[in-house]
């Protein structure tokens, strides 16, 4: 776990904006909040300890600034502040702002830094959670993003409401995070809660958070999403419907299915990170065997979704929470007006007691149901293995496009063989009857192109030329495309 570190508003926002665009939107609290018990008093007294302490007159510190050139609307938590808990006047400042960048069409990013509600203004004060959750809720069904960066700490609350609703959701290296506050906890149970739980890159691992940044990195991330976001709608005009696209759909003959399914598990074959390495790319998440970006496809911004070989290798296999996550990236991806391309390359979801009890089979079956569900344009890639449930998640898609030798199978080859003949002999010969290949699937109706490049650099750049021909086409959502399924079996 990385080193705890309390930045104060101050601190981070000299790191993240840029010098001399800084623009305060915070009106002074001239008359402070009651507490719902009548000791006015002492809570007035604790008030004014806290502005001293911190030298802010609440808990949160709002604006807009910008970060590598581009204008964002910010909320900052002040943890100093009473520990950072949120109260009237809190979360009547952090509703405004959120108010006001939805009104001014910007970018919002949150970076709390919170024990949560402040117990001194009671019901009253946690129920502006509600109020903060509505005005985000307006704000991403704008189609403006929402961006959030969890400092050390944040927790309660804070951490249940508009800290949790991000598009994309970073955390700072060793911030403790969760829902009940570690002293509260033991407070009540008697015993201290399990180390290692509540932190940032445990979260990550469950997929609760996408990625962690430490704060002298954030702006340039930041930067590189907010540089593809901006030119979501600055794509040229369409291009007419393509009849060219360069490779044709000729199927592999079936011996070469087995040598294919060899070729794709080889150790030095190109996977995710070198398909977006063949444009403009921004990492959203950047561990684990699934991984978001954006992408810039020849001007057309997309949200690649996809399975990383690397990970994958060295035994992370894709398991219930990483499909919630692609849920929730498609989702997002509906929200801001997002093509989303798929990537499919794995052996096949994790196989334990824990995927079982943690709903693999319902979570492959509602990323599905995301993916034919999403109301912006889909595509689907096969570039290597794809086996099983966790292939089949991410493949239903208006336009699926494949490498030549990449498959589809309900198993591995070696899983067929087992149930058929119960033996592992035999995967050759059903990898050649299951018709596997992306060209078989292609002349069943399958796939729409196949690209046929030797080189693995060739076969990226052609699969991305297509799909940006494809964008360029301006396609309609088409559920029925996306489940549409091989012509001998719609017969």
């Amino acid at each position: 776990m990385g080193e705890r570190a309390r930045l104060t508003a101050t601190d981070l926002r000299s790191i993240l904006v840029d010098d001399g665009t800084w623009e305060p939107w915070d009106a002074p609290v001239t008359e402070p909040a009651a507490t719902s018990d009548g000791a006015d008093d002492a809570y007035a007294a604790e008030l004014e300890r806290a502005r001293s302490r911190s030298g802010s007159d609440e808990s949160v510190r709002t604006g807009a600034g910008a970060v590598g050139g581009h204008r964002v609307a910010m909320v900052f938590g002040e943890f100093e502040f009473l520990g950072g808990s949120i109260g009237r006047d809190a979360g009547a400042r952090i509703v405004a702002a959120v108010r006001r960048a939805t009104r001014e069409r910007l970018p919002l990013l949150a970076l709390p830094a919170s024990g949560g509600t402040r117990m001194q203004e009671g019901t009253a004060a946690f129920l502006q959670m509600v109020a903060i959750t509505g005005a985000v809720t307006d704000h991403k069904a704008a189609g403006l993003p929402y961006l959030v960066y969890l400092r050390h700490p944040t927790t309660g609350g804070v951490f249940a409401s508009w800290g949790s609703l991000g598009h994309i959701t970073w955390a700072q290296p060793g911030a403790l995070i969760g829902f009940l506050g570690p002293r509260v906890y033991e407070g009540l149970y008697g015993e201290p809660f399990p180390a290692d739980v509540q932190t940032a890159e445990n979260l990550v691992r469950t997929t609760v958070v996408d990625d962690v940044i430490e704060p002298a990195d954030l702006p340039a991330r930041l930067s590189a999403v907010l540089r593809l976001l901006d030119r979501r709608d600055a794509a040229g005009p369409p291009a007419a419907a393509s009849e060219v696209f360069a490779q044709s759909t000729r199927p592999r003959e079936p011996e070469d299915a087995w040598a294919s399914v060899l070729a794709t598990r080889e150790s030095g074959r190109a996977g995710l990170v070198d398909f977006l390495a063949q444009g403009e790319s921004a990492p959203l998440s950047d561990t684990g065997p699934l991984r978001f970006s954006l992408s810039d496809f020849e001007g057309h911004i997309v949200l690649v979704v996809g399975y990383d070989r690397s990970a994958q290798a060295a035994g992370e296999l894709p398991g219930p929470r990483h499909l919630r996550e692609a849920r929730r990236a498609i989702m997002a991806a509906g929200e801001l007006g997002l093509p989303v391309v798929t990537v499919i390359d794995t052996p096949g979801a994790e196989l334990s007691v824990v995927a079982e009890e943690g709903g693999l089979a319902a979570q492959i079956a509602r990323c599905t149901v995301e993916l034919i569900s999403t109301p912006v344009p889909t595509v689907s890639v096969l570039l290597g293995q794809g086996a099983g449930g966790a292939a089949l998640a991410l493949f239903p898609a208006d336009f699926r496009v494949a490498r030549a030798d990449a498959w589809l199978s309900p198993l591995p080859p070696e899983g067929a063989s087992l149930i058929v003949h119960r033996d592992l002999d035999h995967a050759g010969e059903m990898a050649s009857r299951q018709g596997i290949l992306a060209g078989r699937m292609a002349a069943q109706g399958m796939i729409d192109v196949v690209v046929e490049e030797d080189s693995d650099a060739a076969a990226l750049s052609m699969l991305r030329e297509v799909i940006a021909r494809h964008l360029s086409t301006s396609p309609a959502p088409d559920r029925a495309a996306r489940a549409r399924v091989p012509a001998a079996v719609a017969r």
